[in-house]
């Protein structure tokens, strides 16, 4: 099974989710999404396979929310994408990918339901 976690090795949470995934007997791929942000296409299939939208996936306590103007709602999800694109450090993390399923790692045992 190909499982993919983009990861912040200085959050706690994602080296928790890490772990878990790696107890789980697994090696995961390990994207360092601050250094290699997801695609635009790859983000859109991520909030898709997590049935979230792109403000649900916000980090809405990070400068760049505020310095962004992220708290404008008339934004559209195509303008917040290539906002978070720009900024990944505004991508909730982790997200744990495996097939065509997706789980974010908060708390980190969601994960175990997609692995």
């Amino acid at each position: 099974m190909a499982v993919t976690i983009y990861h912040n090795p200085r959050c706690s949470k994602s080296r928790q989710t890490l772990r878990l995934v790696e107890e789980s007997n697994i090696e995961p791929v390990i994207v360092e999404y601050l250094k290699t942000p997801p695609s635009k296409a790859e983000l859109k299939n991520i909030l898709n396979m997590l049935n979230m939208t792109p403000r649900d996936l916000l980090r809405k306590k990070e400068a760049e929310y505020k310095e962004q103007g992220l708290d404008d709602t008339s934004l559209s999800d195509d303008q917040i994408i290539d906002i978070m694109l720009t900024h990944p450090k505004l991508i909730e993390r982790p997200i744990v990918v495996t097939g065509n399923k997706a789980a974010l790692g908060r708390p980190p045992e969601n994960v175990l339901e997609i692995i």
